[in-house]
């Protein structure tokens, strides 16, 4: 027997709501992982297993979700030093980010790379960069590479409202523009490059800023997931399709210091109250998810205490694994072809 029009509509509709509350349950299970994972991680630094410098993601969890809900398996991804969030997002295990954290062999550096320096050839991840801004003519060069290679991938470049200031971004912005790369830079405008404000720091408006090489930029709610993924989704379309580079500037904010060893004393505790208690992007898809049924309390309670088990379960993984031999000095210095 045919089926009718009206059931295919409604199938078609049945099916785009069933991937709908997927989707959305993702969100909130991968912003919570990265949440846990870098409270655990503050908790681990206090207690001096983890050494070198610190930079939490709390906060800024829907910008990296929802752009990774955007991108396909081919495409690279590149940032800065605030970088665990990226790596948690593009599927490296929490086991092996927090053994790196703490210095283990195990970790994904082998215990040599640290907060800063973490890589997967296999996530397609390359790093976590140190010095500011250092990443942007990497991630314009892995652009080059996909285009070079026309395996169809975008480059995702991240950066914060500090680096947007950084000549090395506009010379990348020109090379980018010129030669019509498939990259799409995100400012990751958290209002503070480390104790400055971005306020007083930046001329201008960030999403701007590289209309002077005919890059198309747009400003986003960094605190939305769902505004955050279709503004991503949007910009890979473009710049998958050969059209070239684009800019997205999401504002967000974050509710540590610039590290862990920065009291943050520069903003008022009322200005940090106000974005947690009336911004928060956890919370706020929390109350979207419940408000409109996706599930119920009572399973957000349970993704919940999965992810606490996750997140145990990483620390004593990490705390298990042994540190890095000494022979480990010589090795990872260079390539031999």
């Amino acid at each position: 027997m045919l089926i009718s029009k009206p059931q295919l509509q409604t199938a078609a509709a049945n099916q785009q709501s069933q991937q709908l509350t997927i989707d959305i349950l993702r969100y909130f299970r991968d912003m919570l992982l990265i949440r846990r994972f870098e409270e655990r991680a503050g908790q681990l630094y206090g207690m001096g297993l983890i050494g070198g410098f610190c930079h939490l993601y709390i906060g800024q969890e829907a910008v990296v979700v929802g752009i990774q809900a955007a991108q396909k398996a081919v495409d690279t991804v590149v940032t800065s030093y605030r970088d665990h969030g990226h790596m948690l997002a593009s599927g490296m295990a929490p086991r092996g980010v927090m053994a790196e954290l703490t210095g283990r062999s195990t970790g994904y550096s082998h215990g040599k790379g640290g907060s800063m320096h973490m890589f997967s050839r296999e996530k397609n991840f390359f790093g976590g960069h140190g010095i500011v801004a250092a990443q942007v003519p990497i991630g314009t060069g892995l652009a080059f590479a996909h285009k070079y290679k026309n395996d169809g991938g975008v480059c995702i470049t991240y950066l914060g409202d500090g680096a947007a200031n950084q000549g090395q971004v506009y010379e990348s912005f020109n090379m980018a523009a010129l030669w019509k790369l498939p990259v799409v830079y995100i400012i990751e405008n958290n209002k503070y490059g480390m104790g400055t404000s971005q306020e007083r720091a930046a001329a201008g408006e960030l999403y701007r800023r590289g209309e002077g090489y005919g890059i198309i930029g747009k400003k986003v709610d960094g605190m939305d997931v769902v505004k955050v993924q279709a503004a991503a989704a949007e910009a890979l379309e473009f710049a998958r399709a050969g059209k070239g580079p684009v800019l997205l500037e999401m504002v967000t904010y974050r509710y540590r210091g610039h590290s862990m060893s920065d009291p943050a004393k520069y903003r008022t505790k009322e200005e940090v109250e106000e974005w947690r208690g009336h911004h928060d992007p956890i919370d706020a898809l929390r109350a979207v998810i419940l408000k409109e049924g996706y599930t119920t309390e009572e399973n957000l309670k349970g993704i919940e205490r999965e992810i606490k088990e996750i997140i145990a379960e990483a620390v004593e993984f990490a705390q298990s694994s042994p540190e890095p031999d000494p022979s480990e000095l010589w090795t990872d210095v260079l390539v031999q072809s």
